[in-house]
């Protein structure tokens, strides 16, 4: 059981996330070119060079998101659509 400890103090106390802007992304695996454009609805599109095998085209498409927004591939996730088209991307602002 935790204790709340001199030294514990900040041990147990959950912190607080920066708010992460999310995506909303339709995924085009096969393409000729990689490449992120937004679209008129306010979607992106994400044409993807890698095949939907193995996880290739979300590997591809979280270094193409990082490489866009500038910010490191570790910190973009796929929150769904990890096996369909239609993804939700988030990276940090």
């Amino acid at each position: 059981m935790p204790t709340n400890a001199p030294g514990d103090a900040g041990r147990f106390r959950l912190r607080q996330t920066q708010r992460m802007p999310i995506l909303q992304v339709k995924a085009k695996p096969n393409a000729r070119v990689s490449a992120l454009t937004r679209q008129d609805d306010g979607t992106w599109l994400a044409q993807l060079k890698s095949r939907p095998v193995d996880g290739k085209a979300n590997a591809e498409l979280i270094e193409l998101v990082a490489r866009t927004f500038g910010c490191t591939k570790s910190s973009v996730t796929v929150k769904s659509g990890a096996g369909t088209r239609y993804k939700r991307v988030q990276f940090p602002d």
